[in-house]
């Protein structure tokens, strides 16, 4: 599976530490930045992760930037693109049991590096649960 993951400034830390964390666990990444703590825009960064989800190179994405905000908004702009923004590991849960989300958005300057890894590994390893939650994805326009 080819993960896609990208950060602004605020989430550069957790980015670097999660590649190596997914790289362990077996997955392909793909780095769309930023590598540097300068300041910089988030959308510089979710919209190359955003285009990558359109075309179906990476089958996942994780974005991280200071509340998760920014980059969930710039990337629920494409089409093919849920992204679910979770703070602990409940939410993440929902995020992909709930609303199936292919991205997962994590908001660096609010929680931990251990709660971040937390987040993601429920994510990656929860299912759609379908049903009445599907009903309600189908009213989303797209």
């Amino acid at each position: 599976m080819k993960i896609g993951i990208c950060s602004d400034h605020a989430g550069v830390e957790y980015k670097s530490k999660l590649i190596s964390y997914l790289l362990r666990k077996g997955y392909e990444v793909v780095n769309f930045g930023t590598d540097s703590t300068e300041r910089c825009d988030y959308p510089d960064f979710a919209n190359p992760l955003g285009c990558s989800l359109e075309k179906g190179e990476c089958d996942l994405g994780i974005a991280i930037c200071g509340t998760g905000n920014g980059m969930a908004i710039t990337l629920n702009h494409y089409k093919s693109v849920h992204a679910g923004l979770a703070w602990n590991t409940k939410v993440g849960s929902y995020v992909k049991t709930h609303n199936n989300a292919n991205v997962l958005v994590l908001p660096a300057r609010f929680i931990s590096y251990t709660m971040a890894v937390n987040i993601v590994r429920i994510w990656l390893t929860s299912e759609f649960a379908g049903g009445r939650h599907q009903r309600r994805l189908d009213k989303i326009p797209r």
